[in-house]
């Protein structure tokens, strides 16, 4: 059966906030599980008996975090030109059902060990699929349900339901994995029940439809070049023979450099093309342009942030402050809880003043107050008081809602009806790619940090309380990526790495060795030297984001457009219909119409 087509105008007013409320619903599910892996991996994979830090499960639990945000990266463009095709409602529909699907063979897993590992890596791959539809598609639904006028308000909801949802499962997940592993997938699925037939009845396709073929070898390259990319960037975390990263390893060199040789290619290829997978033209309107790579780079600061804060409170703040560390994932979730306050308060607020006064300024404001925010980050002591912690998490999240809600609603209205699907998919893409590659490059950082100084403080540390020096040299050398693993998963290393015989050895201090605080009190200045660099990288991101972001230019308002149009009318007389036409590639259609609020 086919989606319902609409018959009554975009702008009917109890249809929008059907659009609104279920697009929202939709995103806040699909970013919840982006992140709820973040606080529940030890729990899930302690569910299936493997063990994390394991130097062969490192892959496992590197797919398992990071493959549910690759596939959405590689789909959404395309997923977003299908939707322009067949109908954006029936492809987000298709997507809310497909999420659901994944959600309960991610919550029936019975295998365990690697064969569990490999089962949710896929299902999560296939989950991405359903989130990929999401993305690409509800963007575009907005704009085809609101007006010009109200589009940066309703975007504003979706981009604090995105961004909320991201740290919404660091609680959720905090909370529901000491309980049940299991649960942390199985409550999506009332939700994606409830949302799928929710779509289905009430949503209604109100694009413009078109009619083209599908781009399949764009559609193939885009999608190997970003597979390849990511893919290198996910080993490039990994060890390499004796040295802490893999940055070096012939095969992620020959990954990344073929990924990027396909990805200048499949330019290329789409530039010569009549009806391409990604408008390349799109990228003349310098709103679209200037929009995109903003975004771009805030995705680049803003995407290992979140890892780095965890990393932060669990393996260091909390415990050396009386947390055992099987309740830090909880109480990283709840501490980071101003932050969500931020962009709540700020990202409904900047939609509505954006309508009003234009984007420029409220997205370029959020870009420069996460950038300060960030330097404030750097300059606090790693055992910070919690209250300036919070102050500087809180304006930090002011800014990053000051900004998606303006951003979003410049580029969506610079885009023809019949492009929504594809150019919102391009700006999903695009942040969801930068927030990947944050990932490798914060983690990068940090490790580089932490193997020029962790070695000789663990060493240090491990003699001064018995441990005999070989056995303290040796475990001393291993991969500092395993103990910023620990960190982030919250786990004290030492039990596993001394073993019960060291432990038990005469003159060994066994219990100052496993409590909470020797393990965070040894990492923390190596991983303080680490973070400082990120977080001044980062700001300095974000300062060059907002130089971009003010570059879009000032955003016209719809009457001035529609009094150059009348304009262009009376003064141009039989040759207005002509230059209409070519003012038309520059002005959103719905832009030049009358308000359609009755």
């Amino acid at each position: 059966m086919k989606p319902k087509t609409n018959s009554l105008p975009s702008g009917n007013d109890r249809y929008r906030w059907v659009a609104l409320s279920n697009t929202t619903l939709g995103l806040l599910i699909s970013t919840i599980n982006s992140s709820i892996l973040l606080i529940s991996i030890p729990d899930i994979f302690r569910g299936i008996h493997l063990d994390p830090l394991a130097p062969g499960n490192t892959a496992y639990f590197l797919w398992t975090l990071m493959g549910f945000m690759l596939v959405t990266s590689v789909l959404v463009v395309s997923f977003g030109r299908i939707g322009d095709m067949y109908g954006r409602v029936r492809m987000y529909t298709m997507g809310f059902a497909i999420f659901t699907v994944f959600s309960i063979l991610l919550a029936a897993t019975w295998l365990t060990g690697p064969a569990g590992a490999i089962w949710i890596i896929v299902m999560r791959l296939g989950q991405g699929v359903g989130g990929a539809f999401l993305f690409a598609n509800s963007s575009a639904i907005l704009t085809d349900a609101f007006p010009a006028e109200q589009r940066g308000f309703a975007l504003g909801i979706n981009s604090v339901a995105a961004i909320g949802g991201s740290f919404l499962g660091l609680i959720i997940g905090g909370f529901l994995s000491p309980i049940e592993w299991r649960l942390v997938f199985l409550v999506s699925v009332p939700i994606g029940v409830f949302g799928t037939a929710w779509a289905y009845l009430r949503l209604r396709d109100n694009g413009r439809r078109v009619r083209a073929k599908v781009d399949w070898i764009g559609n193939v390259s885009f999608a190997l070049s970003l597979v390849l990319i990511l893919t290198g960037i996910v080993y490039g975390l990994q060890p390499y023979g004796h040295q802490a990263m893999g940055w070096s390893n012939p095969k992620v060199i020959l990954a990344i450099a073929g990924g990027i040789a396909i990805l200048i290619a499949f330019i290329i290829y789409e530039l010569r093309i009549d009806e391409p997978m990604f408008h390349m033209d799109l990228f003349k309107n310098r709103a679209f342009a200037m929009g995109n790579a903003s975004a771009l780079l805030l995705g680049l600061a803003r995407g290992g942030l979140q890892f780095m804060l965890i990393v932060w409170l669990q393996g260091i703040w909390l415990p050396l402050h009386g947390y055992s560390f099987s309740q830090t994932p909880l109480w990283a979730g709840i501490y980071l809880v101003p932050l969500t306050i931020g962009f709540i308060a700020s990202g409904p607020l900047a939609g509505r003043l954006a309508d009003r006064y234009g984007a420029r300024p409220f997205a370029t404001m959020g870009l420069v107050l996460t950038g300060l925010s960030l330097i404030g980050l750097q300059m606090i002591p790693i055992n910070f008081n919690y209250w300036l912690f919070a102050f500087i998490l809180f304006i930090s999240g002011v800014g990053v809602g000051l900004f998606p809600a303006a951003n979003t609603s410049s580029v969506m209205n610079t885009l023809p009806v019949d492009q929504r699907g594809a150019g919102g998919g391009m700006l999903n893409t695009l942040q969801n790619s930068a927030m990947v590659l944050s990932i490798g490059l914060f983690f990068t950082f940090i490790t580089i940090g932490l193997a020029s100084s962790l070695p000789s403080t663990l060493y240090r540390g491990l003699t001064a309380e018995g441990v005999p020096r070989m056995i303290a040299l040796h475990i001393s050398h291993l991969s500092p990526l395993g103990s910023l693993f620990a960190a982030f998963l919250g786990i004290n290393p030492m039990t596993q790495l001394l073993g019960p015989h060291v432990l038990a050895l005469p003159g060994v201090n066994a219990s100052v060795l496993t409590s909470n605080t020797f393990f965070p009190q040894l990492i923390s200045q190596p991983f303080a030297a680490g973070l400082r660099f990120a977080f001044i990288l980062a700001a300095l991101i974000c300062f060059i984001a907002a130089i971009c972001s003010w570059l879009r230019g000032p955003t016209p308002r719809r009457g001035a457009l529609r009094s150059m149009a009348n304009d262009l009318e009376a003064g141009l007389g039989g040759a207005a219909e002509a230059d209409m036409a070519g003012l038309g590639s520059a002005i959103p259609a719905d832009l030049l119409e009358p308000p359609s609020d009755s």
